[in-house]
């Protein structure tokens, strides 16, 4: 059992059922109520997403977790519910795992290894397909040196692809999306584009960093200073430079090393397309302009999915409320099927 299968099991206001899950606890906070009463408040965490629960002082659940710092890996066996202020727990027990079952856990589902497996596949082979040297060198040595991490990372702390692994997702993603629309508009650099994609969030391996045995992403000192913008730039920078003397670099033809440098820095710092959202400047070019969209329509995609998938109907066909879309989800509408 993991958390999404709970949540898929646990509709909202349904009648509670016993279940027993592993997760791991994130963030501890030491809550009081208004009556005085004082209560623990878990970020748990696996695989497949986060949720918080509350632990309250008269329980042995409370007993277990009040000394922990966080970060202990338990099996947890209870009756789970959902109302429309979370999940709760009643009955709730807590053991920590052994060695043995935190190696299995920490790994996750074989299913999930394989789909992780198949996009950083894809990315590998998009990349090696690229007609551009420089930048196929560029991304291969990316993925050689940091390729462990970036299969750990998340794209977000919160709202779109925020788990272990969920920035692998969201750049397969962004890459297919990068290699259709290429060819409609013939005008934009392929190649570029798909190493935009490739290095818009790479500094998130640093801003969302996920421990080998972790599900939970603590904030690192870094991110918090710079920014995954100005890492993912002097990340490439640094790439660059190292790799300047190479032969693919010392191959002739057009553009020049550094006009394609300046516009791959480019795409990064425009990826947010306002400077509102971030962004130090705004699009300037066809593949600024395309990058940026493509990562907002996958990200809305996902948030989509997750309202699909954890919110509950209000009415026929409308969903409740997740921030931070406008407005609530409508079904979407089903493909075209001859009776």
């Amino acid at each position: 059992m993991n958390l999404h299968l709970l949540l898929q099991q646990t509709p909202v206001d349904s009648e509670s059922i016993h279940l027993g899950i592993d997760f791991q606890i994130g963030t501890i906070r030491r809550q009081m109520t208004r009556s005085g009463k004082p209560y623990l408040e878990l970020e748990i965490a696996d695989g497949t997403g986060r949720e918080k629960i509350k632990l309250w002082a008269d329980t042995p659940a409370f007993d277990f977790c009040e000394p922990l710092q966080g970060g202990e890996s338990v099996h947890a066996t209870g009756r789970f519910s959902r109302n429309s202020f979370g999940l709760n727990v009643e009955e709730l027990q807590l053991r920590r795992l052994s060695k043995e079952e935190q190696e299995e856990f920490f790994a996750g589902s074989a299913e999930r290894i394989e789909f992780i497996g198949q996009e950083y596949q894809f990315i590998q082979s998009t990349v090696a397909a690229f007609l551009d040297p420089r930048l196929r060198l560029l991304c291969q040595t990316f993925l050689e040196q940091f390729g462990d991490r970036f299969k750990r990372a998340a794209a977000a702390r919160e709202i779109h692809h925020a788990r272990r692994g969920g920035l692998i997702e969201h750049t397969a993603q962004m890459m297919r999306s990068a290699v259709a629309l290429a060819p409609v508009y013939p005008q934009m650099n392929g190649d570029l584009l798909c190493a935009g994609v490739l290095f818009h969030d790479c500094g998130k391996l640093w801003e969302n960093d996920y421990a080998e045995q972790s599900f939970v992403s603590h904030p690192q000192v870094v991110g918090e200073l710079l920014g995954h913008i100005s890492i993912g730039i002097e990340l490439v920078n640094k790439l660059w430079r190292t790799l300047e003397s190479r032969p693919e670099f010392q191959e002739t033809g057009t553009p020049s090393a550094e006009t394609v440098r300046q516009h791959l820095l480019h795409l990064i710092a425009s990826h947010h397309g306002q400077k509102e959202y971030g962004a130090p400047v705004t699009p300037r070019t066809p593949e600024g302009w395309a990058l940026h969209y493509i990562d907002n329509l996958d990200a809305r995609i996902e948030m989509m999915r997750s309202i699909y998938a954890d919110k509950p109907l209000i009415a026929p066909g409308i969903h409740d409320y997740k921030r931070p879309l406008e407005g609530h989800a409508v079904t979407p509408l089903a493909k075209w099927q001859k009776i």
